[in-house]
């Protein structure tokens, strides 16, 4: 009995071996072109819900595969089907493709030198979070099921979203607007599987989780409203500068003391503070912008709750009158994996790349629209780590930021790690 037991674990761990392998290996024959495509991508970054010539390079190849294409989605977003010669389950797979209002600080001889408009102010424009690393990975994927079409079951749903990281001031975009264009509307997927790389992971390393993986984030604006003055004489007026300081420091205890953070962590940010035009003017009207970032909808309204409380007892205090959006539009939502789906993808992702490589992902504040596509279909997002290895991943520039540096290593572990889930999910669920 115990012979026959170890006989077939044997069996087992040959078969997943030679089974990774061979994923290793279609990985690596695609692994040029996608280097190329992401070095394309990365010298030619576009904003938000302009990503024209990243939808149109992603169309051309898409059709040259022969996969069914939609484009036009949500603006710029492509679609891609992939139906394969067996029956079985639906599978989407989701990258984004915009940039960032960034200028680029990282000296490759690809980097970006192109420009935009953000917010009414001329910008540069990188693919500081490595949306283009995503691209072009998914482009690869596709290549190598493709050329599985007649044993591969069930069909693929190849999502290239655009406008991820939120749609341009007055305008709708992201996986919010792909769904109610009808994403799902003729294809509805069994699951859905996401990645990202990330910094703070040394290539090599793979982090999933699950449950609550990325926070919700809400959007708040708030406009202080004074009385201007000469600033030699401030009483003559009043001060929606020392108001709006009044407000953003009292903020900073909403989740110190009122929220508990011993369950579940909470963030609140405020990132843009603009309001006068000369030195010795106590102005009208102070503007405030900020993020609150949580993973409890309950914790969430409290903190929402307490933020309008603060700003309109501290504002009232002062003689001045505020003007509160809390949230702006629409909120991302917390971005949940469903647990059962993750064990199965935590397992062929230690198959692909080695189990001593996978680990397990704490909760991220930073928030992300595929949370969207969650909602609907029982889904897996994973972080695939994009900083060499033997650099401190605490000191190594962060996504977002001008020098941000993806080392081209994470383009074979993130391909091999979405494929080796994919092809499990596909046999595993149609047999």
């Amino acid at each position: 009995m115990r012979r026959t037991a170890f006989a077939l674990a044997l069996v087992t761990a040959l078969a997943g071996s030679a089974h990774a392998t061979d994923t290793t290996q279609r990985v690596q024959d695609e692994l040029p072109q996608v280097t190329a495509w992401r070095r394309d991508i990365h010298q030619h970054p576009e904003l938000s819900n302009r990503e024209t010539r990243t939808a149109a390079l992603v169309a051309v190849q898409l059709k040259k595969l022969g996969l069914e294409v939609h484009t036009g989605m949500a603006h710029t977003g492509v679609v891609g089907i992939l139906k394969g010669g067996k029956p079985g389950p639906k599978l989407a797979i989701r990258a984004d493709m915009d940039a960032l209002p960034v200028t680029e600080e990282v000296d490759l001889p690809f980097a970006s030198k192109a420009t935009g408009e953000y917010r009414g102010k001329p910008t540069g424009v990188m693919h500081a979070c490595g949306h283009d690393a995503h691209t072009a990975m998914l482009l690869g994927l596709a290549t190598v099921l493709a050329g599985m079409k007649k044993d591969l079951p069930g069909e693929v749903m190849f999502v290239f979203q655009p406008a991820e990281e939120g749609a341009p001031a007055g305008e709708e975009g992201g996986a919010s607007l792909m769904l109610k264009d009808g994403l799902f509307r003729d294809f509805k997927p069994d699951a859905m599987f996401g990645m990202h790389v990330v910094s703070s992971l040394n290539v090599g390393t793979v982090a999933v989780r699950p449950g609550p993986t990325m926070a919700g984030s809400d959007w708040f604006k708030m406009v202080v409203h004074g009385r201007q003055t000469h600033g030699a004489m401030p009483w003559n007026g009043v001060d929606p500068i020392v108001t709006s300081a009044e407000i953003i420091s009292a903020a900073q205890t909403i989740v110190s003391r009122k929220l508990n953070i011993g369950d579940l962590p909470a963030v609140l940010s405020f990132g843009i503070i603009e309001g006068g035009s000369r030195y010795n003017i106590v102005p009208d009207q102070v503007e405030l912008q900020g993020t609150l970032r949580t993973f409890d909808p309950a914790m969430r309204q409290l903190a929402i709750d307490n933020l309008k409380g603060i700003a309109e007892h501290i504002a009232a205090a002062n003689g001045a009158t505020v003007d509160t959006q809390i949230p702006v539009g629409d909120s991302n939502p917390v971005l949940v994996n469903d647990p059962a789906l993750t064990a199965r993808v935590r397992a062929s992702i230690g198959t692909a790349i080695g189990s001593e490589h996978v680990i397990e992902a704490k909760p991220w504040m930073a928030s992300e629209d595929f949370a969207y596509f969650a909602r609907e279909v029982p889904s897996v997002y994973f972080f695939v780590g994009s900083t060499p290895l033997g650099q401190d991943t605490l000191k190594a520039p962060a996504n977002h930021s001008p020098k941000f540096f993806l080392d081209e290593g994470a383009l074979k572990i993130g391909m091999e790690s979405m494929l080796q889930a994919t092809l499990d999910y596909l046999n595993s669920t149609s047999s």
